[in-house]
């Protein structure tokens, strides 16, 4: 298998660990339900400037701005509310209240969990394969989890805000098994539905509860910090779900709380307690494990018909093309026929088979 359909997931995460020190520190200036607002409210305007500037430089090149996705349909209805309404209303809730109980590095470790939920759920619900590999990290991974909870000035665990993150991690868990059911979909689309569904929910809740609503620099940087690190971020994971199934995709995004807690430290100038080294190398243990699994049976594809973007490297695009094959990324109504073969593969969208 190669390395390169991991290099959008680990932007991803890249872009995703940065929201949560960047997050902290508005958090002095904005309430969390206001916060988690404005952040999905960034996420769509940012995408949607984004498409109206690929639709404009799309017409000056007279390039063929056609659909590359199948279209969203009443059957993807009950997948994206779903997601909205655990990975877009209460995961950003119970994350900002969290990061107010909580250091910055400790948080940013913490979200390892997101990956560790992803993985669970989608072995345990929706039937993604896993082996030995995947419950060793789940154990080093867990372990990780505890530490990170244990404050040494104290002597005792400071339980409330790690468990409100780790509700947010269960939620966006959820989440992301529920848009893995519609992410040979848009993510664009998708991302901008979520964004602006669950920012509008969050930003009424918080007038509803009596938040002062922010204005100026703070609501302005909150804005831009969801652009990017949950925009930006999510369209790259939903493709990556697309690609490499929810449970290999959580594990890669488990990249995110390392580049979290490295930006925390200087910019939130907080101290490094014992823990946090422990914590970081049981959490690496656990992406590791779970990065050098393989898996590679034989299966059978059923007929099928769809629309998604794709290149002709790989042995389930090999159909022709009126004018030849494109050496480009391209999008268009494709057959699958039924075959059997085996190869090494991840739960991608050709590959959902039972085991």
């Amino acid at each position: 298998m190669n390395a390169g359909p991991f290099v959008p997931i680990i932007l991803s995460a890249l872009a995703f660990g940065l929201a949560i020190p960047l997050s902290k520190l508005l958090l002095q200036d904005i309430p969390p339900i206001s916060m988690a607002g404005l952040l999905y409210v960034g996420a769509f305007v940012g995408l949607t400037l984004y498409t109206c500037v690929r639709w404009i430089s799309r017409r000056v090149r007279r390039a063929d701005a056609g659909r590359r996705f199948d279209p969203l349909g009443i059957r993807d209805f009950p997948w994206l509310a779903g997601a909205v309404a655990s990975g877009g209303v209460v995961g950003p809730v119970c994350l900002m209240a969290g990061l107010e109980r909580t250091s910055g590095a400790s948080a940013s470790l913490l979200l390892n969990l997101e990956g560790l939920a992803t993985a669970l759920i989608a072995v345990l619900l929706f039937r993604e394969p896993a082996g030995r590999r995947t419950w060793a990290a789940l154990a080093v991974m867990t372990a990780a989890g505890v530490l990170t909870t244990w404050d040494p000035g104290r002597g005792r665990f400071e339980a409330l805000g790690p468990l409100l993150i780790l509700a947010a991690m269960m939620s966006w868990g959820l989440d992301n098994n529920l848009t893995r059911s519609i992410s040979d979909k848009d993510p664009v689309l998708i991302a901008r539905i979520k964004g602006i569904a669950a920012g509008a929910f969050s930003l009424g809740l918080a007038a509803a509860t009596g938040e002062r609503m922010p204005i100026g620099l703070p609501a302005a940087s909150a804005l831009v910090v969801g652009a990017v690190c949950y925009g930006f971020s999510l369209v790259l994971f939903i493709g990556s779900l697309r690609r490499l199934g929810a449970f290999r995709t959580g594990t890669f995004f488990g990249l995110a709380p390392f580049v979290g807690a490295a930006v925390a430290l200087p910019i939130l100038g907080e101290s490094v307690h014992w823990t946090f080294g422990p914590a970081a190398a049981l959490m690496a243990a656990g992406v590791f494990l779970i990065a050098g699994e393989k898996h590679a049976h034989a299966h059978r594809h059923l007929p099928l018909t769809h629309m998604h973007p794709h290149v002709h490297n790989d042995l389930h695009h090999d159909h022709p093309h009126p004018g030849g094959i494109s050496d480009r990324s391209h999008g268009h109504p494709h057959e699958h026929p039924e075959t059997q073969h085996t190869h090494g593969h991840w739960p991608d969208v050709h590959h959902r088979h039972g085991h």
